[in-house]
This record gives C-alpha cells, structure tokens and sequence, in this order.
C-alpha cells in the first residue's frame, strides 16, 4: 500500500479527487471550498481590534480552520510516513529552459534553492521576491476574493463569473512575471 501511495498520482486519478471535495463540502454542510480566508478568521479569533474587517461570527466559519490544520497535518504525516523522491521529476526540457531563462541550477530539493533559501533574505532581490512578494499575493488573494485554488477549483465549478475572470489575472499575472518582471529583477 505504501509503495502505491508513493508513486506520483496521475493527473486522472488526483485532478478528479480534488475536485469531488467541492460537492463533498457542499452536501456535507454547504460550504465552499478554499482556504485563504483561514487568515481573516484567525485574525479575527486572535486579534479583533475593532476593525469593521475582523468583526463577525468567526466561529462560524471554524470548520476552515480544521480543514487548513487537516491539510498541514496530513502534508507533515505524508512527508514524515511517505517521504519524498531525492530529485524531483521535472523534465529536461523545463530544465534547459530553467537554466537558461531562469539561471537557476539546483535542482535538488522541493524547491529551487536559489529561489526560496532563506539566505535570499539578506539581499534586495531575495526581499523583494519572498516578502513583497508574499505581501502581493496575501493582498492579491483577500482583493480577489479568493485564492487560485479557491476561484479556480470551486469558483469555476460553481458557474461564478467573477471567479472565471480572476483565474484569467491569475494566468496573466503568473505569465507577465514569469517573462517580464522576473527577468528584469534577476
């Protein structure tokens, strides 16, 4: 059974699996699925300071609080039981064009590690990249309405229109930094 887990799923078999959890959530209890408004009700639980934003019944909205701690823990329990490859699958041609567009030359772990070390921090570029740019896509994401998954995932499947045209400035956005912005930072 673990050696099958293990195995990287096909698209077939995951893309499906991830999309029933929409009406799943629906008949269960009439939810939608995303997690990026999780940061709201934290704040709100936490840190209400009167903000017209912050003041609801956050608990209400609890059970997205257990869903995003179910989804940590089962990535900490899949990453500590099932483990990872020692090189991720990616293939050459992504490679070349990595090394080439991108400069990038490892390879070895989850993510680039020239990209994401926590090193980057000490210059402009690595700033700009992880906290601004993670500060663009928080605001992004709570502006939208919604997160990638959110709008692309239960949005779309929902028939909702604002969510088909955030998920068109998703591809937007992600391509104009991919070819424009990135290139001109680094």
């Amino acid at each position: 059974m673990l050696d099958f887990l293990r195995q990287p799923w096909p698209w077939y078999v995951a893309g499906p699996l991830i999309g029933l959890t929409v009406p799943v959530l629906l008949l269960l209890g009439n939810k939608a699925l995303g997690i990026s408004s999780s940061l709201r009700h934290i704040c709100a639980a936490c840190v209400p300071a009167g903000l017209p934003f912050l003041t609801y019944n956050w608990r209400k909205e609890a059970w997205n609080l257990w869903f995003v701690l179910g989804i940590a823990l089962g990535g900490l329990l899949g990453y500590r039981v099932l483990g990872h490859p020692e090189v991720i699958a990616i293939s050459a041609a992504t490679v070349r064009d990595l090394r080439a567009e991108l400069h990038l030359t490892d390879f070895s772990g989850l993510l680039p590690r020239e990209l994401f070390a926590l090193e980057n921090l000490s210059s402009w570029r690595g700033w700009v990249f992880m906290v601004l740019g993670g500060f663009l896509v928080g605001f992004g994401t709570r502006y939208a309405g919604g997160c990638t998954s959110g709008h692309a995932i239960s949005g779309l499947s929902n028939l909702q229109w604002v969510s088909l045209v955030a998920v068109i400035g998703f591809f937007a956005g992600g391509l104009l930094m991919t070819w424009v912005v990135y290139p001109l930072l680094f």
